[in-house]
């Protein structure tokens, strides 16, 4: 029962650090990007665990609009980062996910002190990407939205460029299999591919997520972003 409850606790302040982030992409607002964690605390494990779980994305507003982080945010922030490195056999997406994290880190201005605003340090392997069929390949590029930025440059965003042919048909397939999260995410990454067939509707296509899947705020997160992305140019 106990754990029952900190799963159903930690889902819950997933959505409303989402709601969060959403609300600021909206806005330019650090504040609300930061209510969650600010109440929550810089302590709490439960914080932690939920930035853990929305990733890079947790301070997608300064990252992308130049909003300066809340401080409570940004302590919850470092503190999951520190508390919680990959362990040698993690899964490619966990330490994918951690090196994006570091990443965003040293792109928030002014500059960060400490070892935490140095580079992420060597990426990690993306070798599992190169003959991945395109159901798996969408898949993990939607778990790894939070990678799929104006300017970005690493392994992954190498790996979906070069087939946004299939990233399309992945949409589709989410798209038709009502998996809102996974679509959303997909089509994020297809607003920054070239060689996107026209055919695909991308437009259309996220406007259909969004009245389909968009009362959830994970998925709300995904197609802000998306409508952000074009006018974006990262440093």
């Amino acid at each position: 029962m106990e754990q029952s409850s900190t799963s159903a606790l930690l889902q819950g302040t997933v959505l409303d650090l989402a709601s969060d982030v959403v609300s600021a992409l909206r806005s330019g607002d650090h504040v609300r990007a930061g209510g969650t964690l600010t109440r929550d605390g810089a302590g709490d494990g439960v914080a932690r665990a939920a930035v853990r779980v929305l990733g890079a994305d947790t301070l997608l507003p300064s990252v992308l609009l130049r909003v300066p982080p809340d401080p409570g945010q940004l302590a919850v922030f470092k503190d999951a980062v520190a508390a919680h490195p990959p362990r040698d056999d993690a899964a490619p997406t966990v330490a994918w996910s951690h090196w994006a994290m570091t990443r965003a880190l040293r792109r928030i201005e002014p500059p960060l002190n400490g070892p935490l605003a140095d580079e992420p340090g060597a990426e990690p392997d993306a070798r599992w990407l190169e003959d991945a069929g395109w159901q798996f390949l969408t898949h993990q590029l939607a778990v790894l939205a939070p990678l799929a930025l104006p300017g970005e440059e690493c392994a992954v965003t190498r790996a979906a460029r070069r087939r946004p042919v299939d990233v399309a048909r992945g949409f589709v397939r989410a798209v038709r299999r009502r998996d809102w999260q996974q679509a959303a995410g997909a089509g994020r990454w297809l607003t920054l591919l070239d060689g996107v067939p026209d055919t695909l509707g991308l437009e259309a296509g996220l406007d259909f997520v969004c009245l389909m899947g968009g009362s959830d705020p994970r998925v709300a997160l995904q197609l802000e972003a998306a409508r952000l992305m074009p006018a974006g140019v990262l440093l």
